[in-house]
């Protein structure tokens, strides 16, 4: 069955990025994310990683044009800060130093409040991550004026992280046994100020049109008119919802999770003995099929979804197969770590207020790794093509 996320534009496969592979200067082609030789040291690894906070910025935008209110642009920093910090330790690299980018339709944004906001963003992030014994530099960025290019918004970013090359995470070290670790997405952690939906950054484009009102899309064109393809939600931003704890809108914007902190402890603790790291972004529950030779990933241990995503399945008459491809489902980052060893991860992580359980294990493939899902919703298979 089509994907309705596939209907709206997005390929949550990426396909095309193939043709990058022979180009790009890799030293692990099958890691989490790009290390390239240090030129200036041989025994250490560069990673420079950039992403963005997806459509999360056009949700933003209704929320400033409804209420007025700058401050929810807030929360995109700490999106873009944990899709790009996240993402280069999956490989051990020790974050140096950020900067973002920011574009946005200056006729239709008010530029000085949205930079105000995002400003007072960052120093939060920063000063909130250094309170967790992470010193990232922010080194400023760029701010771009393209009314005739963007609708509306959009922040990124880019990271430079520096990792011993004897000591990167490659993900050709998973073994047959191997147990793995889920670390939750949603509720409230030692270092967060409020409560969060789990959502992070992927399948917002499906949220916000199957969730918010189609009369926002009369009211402010430039929502949708570049595909045409109207919102079809029954939601408001501001309803309330008991399941959620929070108003719909507050859930779509609930600003991605930092694990960093968490994951760098279990590294200095557990070294060798962890042999994968994946942040379930792009792809979700499937996003383990790009690390590791040969192996077949049993998940079978997955809790019930948290409510966002039950309510995005139910408004947007997506096939529970595809939203376990398209969003992490409560399960934000997963460390695979060799048996005997899952007890100290989710102790490390329970010290920081995050939920974590083994989820599943790992097995020997046929030749291709794979991925077998056992849900509330039935049982998924899903292979590396």
């Amino acid at each position: 069955m089509p994907s309705k996320y596939g209907e709206l534009g997005i390929d949550v496969r990426k396909r095309g990025i193939e043709a990058f592979e022979k180009v790009v200067s890799n030293l692990f082609p099958q890691a989490f994310c790009v290390v390239t030789q240090d030129p200036n040291s041989p025994n250490r690894g560069i990673v420079l990683h950039t992403d963005g906070a997806g459509s999360k910025p056009v949700q933003s935008y209704l929320h400033w044009r409804e209420t007025g209110n700058s401050d929810c642009f807030k929360g995109l920093t700490q999106d873009v800060v944990a899709m790009n910090l996240d993402d280069i330790v999956c490989v051990g690299a020790q974050p140096l130093a950020f900067v973002d980018y920011i574009a946005l339709n200056s006729l239709k944004v008010d530029k000085q409040a949205l930079l105000k906001a995002l400003s007072e963003g960052f120093r939060e992030c920063f000063e909130n991550l250094k309170k967790q014994g992470l010193n990232l530099a922010f080194s400023g960025g760029e701010t771009a004026d393209l009314p005739d290019q963007v609708r509306t918004l959009d922040v990124s970013g880019t990271i430079l992280g520096s990792v011993d090359l004897k000591k990167v995470i490659k993900g050709d070290s998973i073994q047959p046994s191997d147990l793995i670790v889920g670390l939750s997405s949603d509720g409230k952690s030692r270092y967060e100020r409020a409560w969060n939906s789990g959502i992070m950054c992927n399948g917002i484009t499906l949220a916000r049109h199957c969730l918010m009102k189609r009369e926002y899309c009369m009211k402010y064109p430039e929502l949708i008119e570049s595909t045409g393809k109207p919102y079809y939600g029954r939601f408001k931003i501001d309803d309330y919802i008991d399941e959620l704890g929070m108003t719909v809108g507050e859930a779509i914007l609930s600003p991605c999770r930092i694990y960093a902190p968490i994951i760098l402890e279990i590294l200095e603790k557990l070294g060798e003995q962890v042999s994968g790291l994946i942040h379930n972004t792009g792809g979700g529950q499937t996003k383990c099929l790009r690390i590791g030779k040969n192996i077949h990933y049993e998940k079978s241990m997955l809790d019930e979804p948290p409510p966002i995503f039950k309510l995005i399945k139910e408004e947007s008459g997506e096939t529970w197969r595809n939203m376990y491809e398209i969003y992490n489902m409560g399960v934000g980052f997963e460390i695979i770590v060799r048996r005997g060893y899952a007890d100290e991860v989710i102790s490390v992580a329970e010290k920081y207020g995050i939920k974590a359980k083994v989820i599943g294990r790992c097995l020997k493939s046929d030749g291709i790794n794979k991925l077998t899902l056992t849900t509330p919703y039935g049982k998924f298979l899903y292979s590396r093509s």
